[in-house]
């Protein structure tokens, strides 16, 4: 008789899963790797910042130009000559042409293009721990939907198996009421609690549905897709605080952005210091020119050749901007140092905090399994009884009750262990699954 409530329990599990396909937690995080929005978002923004390091984005490099300017003018001209003779001619053409290629290297600019590269740099650090922050929260945001689906579906089960032995208890009642050893009352009672255990079944349904579409949201699949998940859920207990605060500090994304952050504004500063500092340019050239005029003393006229020099410029005073600018600069790096500090606080009380959960939750999934496995003893104990008719149908209504209510709170405290294992994961930076 101990064996028969686990065989109905598996004929229910069989029959809610039966001709889907399976699902795993791994193969969801990497379908979600794959094509959620998000993250192939990130990845994008990553490898733009990857794209813009390099000297030339810096400022270091030379720039070469070709230029070509060409001018016709077409006008009535009168000119006076110093022994007062005077010149007209009505349609009088001037022409010039100039083109030719000039180069401009800044040679020097106060080491402002050498802090801009290590910007770059830092930049491009940036947009690969983003796109690592993005792959953790969405890896830590599939696995909980996940495993809040294996809860519906574990759930589902076990309103399933309710409604098998409601079934059997209905069935029970009128074969006793037929043969006058029960009542039409309970009948009544064993048909009203069946359709009550139907209710709760097709109320569940929903929300399972509901739930697996918000799984294929994350996975961006159609959202009619069906399947069904693991039921089995490792949890790992064995996860210590000290450990995760250390990984914590070297891997969680929302600190390694305040510390490349604030190593950005280090560098915004160094570039503003920069501007106390001459700038050196060399210029160099070849320019061709060419001029046509009607009327003067020179009709036609060209040139050509090269060119080179050398500008230096200082600025020397700019009403105080430069002090004010320093100023504001120091002050944006010690907001990203306060910043640092302020992101590992709440990294620290957030490991606390869900550190407490996830050992409390592992003592209840210990408790509840007990109480659950209570429940089941109980509940065969009671379905025996009834079928032999020592006991009412309060009695077994309330066996039943306290075995569904037992295997709901097991599975809702393994689903929280779950969650909380995943949050510190996530927390650490190293979501697994």
């Amino acid at each position: 008789m101990k064996q028969y409530l686990f065989v109905i329990f598996a004929i229910a599990t069989t029959n809610l899963v039966q001709a889907q396909e399976m699902l795993t937690a791994k193969e969801a995080v990497e379908i979600a790797l794959k094509n959620n929005y998000d993250i192939l978002i990130a990845t994008n923004q990553a490898k733009i910042s990857e794209k813009n390091v390099g000297i030339a984005n810096a400022g270091m490099l030379p720039r070469l130009d070709a230029t070509l300017t060409k001018n016709n003018n077409l006008q009535n001209s009168t000119q006076t000559q110093a022994d007062g003779t005077q010149r007209e001619l009505n349609n009088a053409k001037n022409n010039s042409l100039n083109y030719g290629v000039t180069l401009g290297w800044t040679i020097f600019d106060g080491l402002r293009m050498f802090a801009r590269y290590d910007q770059l740099k830092e930049l491009e650090k940036q947009g690969e721990t983003q796109l690592k922050s993005a792959i953790v929260t969405k890896v830590a945001d599939v696995l909980s939907t996940y495993y809040d689906l294996v809860q519906q579906q574990q759930m589902l089960a076990t309103l399933d198996t309710a409604v098998v032995i409601s079934k059997q208890r209905l069935q029970t009642a009128d074969n006793r009421y037929k043969i006058g050893k029960a009542s039409k009352l309970e009948v009544l009672n064993a048909q009203v609690d069946l359709n009550t255990d139907v209710t709760n079944l097709v109320k569940q349904k929903q929300l399972y549905a509901n739930t697996i579409t918000q799984l294929n949201e994350l996975l961006v699949r159609d959202r009619t897709t069906t399947y069904r998940v693991e039921e089995t859920v490792h949890i790992d207990s064995k996860l210590e605080l000290k450990n995760l605060m250390r990984l914590a500090e070297k891997q969680n994304p929302d600190i390694q952005l305040a510390i490349i952050n604030k190593r950005v504004a280090e560098l915004d500063l160094k570039q503003v210091k920069a501007n106390r500092y001459p700038v050196i340019k060399l210029n160099t050239g070849y320019n061709f020119a060419e001029t046509e005029s009607s009327l003067g003393f020179v009709t036609q006229s060209s040139s050509k050749g090269f060119n080179y020099g050398l500008s230096a410029t200082l600025n020397i005073f700019n009403g105080f901007l430069q002090h004010r600018n320093e100023k504001i600069a120091n002050l944006q790096v010690e907001n990203t140092q306060f910043l640092l500090d302020k992101q590992k606080q709440i990294l620290n009380t957030q490991l606390t905090t869900v550190f407490q959960s996830y050992l409390t939750n592992l003592e209840l999934k210990e408790l509840e399994a007990k109480n659950e496995d209570i429940a089941r003893q109980n509940l065969d104990i009671t379905l025996e009884k009834f079928r032999i008719g020592t006991i009412t149908t309060i009695e077994f209504r309330n066996a039943q009750l306290n075995y569904i209510t037992a295997r709901t709170r097991h599975n809702a405290a393994r689903y929280q262990a779950k969650i909380s294992e995943v949050a510190l994961k996530e927390l650490t930076g190293s979501v697994t699954f």
